[in-house]
């Protein structure tokens, strides 16, 4: 595990991308639906136990929580999206902000979006990837609560997966499990690729 991702501090929250802190260095943005353990993921990432907020109610990230690692590269949590009961009219200023902040930051290097292995590529989802890909957009998969299932039915979600996307080859996908610890290793590994980290500074 990479110890440099255990510096993460809380930064700021805004509720419309004006807010948000100055659009230089680099960014890796977390999205996915709202049960499907960002939170968890994030805590788990940077071995903090309330980095992030987590919650049982689905929904609670409505802003953009921005985590300072350094002064050059953040960690961002994107509102969940898809299952929160709240009000459309609060769904669709989300899904707004959500957006505005996919296709105006200049700073985001790539998205990680979180699935639970047990109900992946529902239609939201499905629309993230293709937005995504359309913006040229790097992204690699999550795929949560791996602890949930037995070793051979993770395995064969994850292949699953994979063949229903192979005609997205940049797209790459992973087991995950925040409370078996499992996948972080590899999570790490990308996130120093996009962050453009050397050894030096991972120390």
């Amino acid at each position: 595990m990479n110890p440099f991702y255990h510096r993460a501090q809380f930064l700021t929250s805004a509720a419309k991308l004006s807010q948000s802190p100055a659009d230089t260095g680099i960014e890796v943005a977390f999205a996915g639906r709202s049960n499907a353990g960002k939170s968890s993921a994030l805590n788990a990432l940077c071995q903090q136990k309330s980095l992030a907020r987590t919650s049982k109610t689905p929904g609670r990230t409505q802003l953009l929580n921005f985590f300072s690692l350094d002064d050059n590269r953040r960690l961002v949590d994107l509102p969940g999206y898809g299952y929160a009961k709240v009000a459309e009219a609060v769904k669709r200023q989300w899904q707004g902000v959500l957006a505005d902040y996919l296709a105006q930051r200049q700073s985001l290097r790539g998205l990680i979006l979180l699935m639970d292995v047990r109900h992946p590529l529902k239609d939201f989802d499905r629309q993230m990837l293709e937005w995504n890909t359309h913006q040229g957009l790097p992204t690699h998969i999550l795929l949560t609560k791996a602890d949930k299932l037995k070793r051979g039915a993770a395995n064969s979600a994850l292949l699953g997966v994979r063949e229903t996307l192979k005609e997205y080859p940049e797209i790459t996908v992973q087991l995950f499990s925040s409370p078996k610890r499992q996948g972080i290793t590899e999570v790490h590994h990308l996130l120093d690729i996009w962050f453009d980290l050397d050894q030096d500074e991972t120390k």
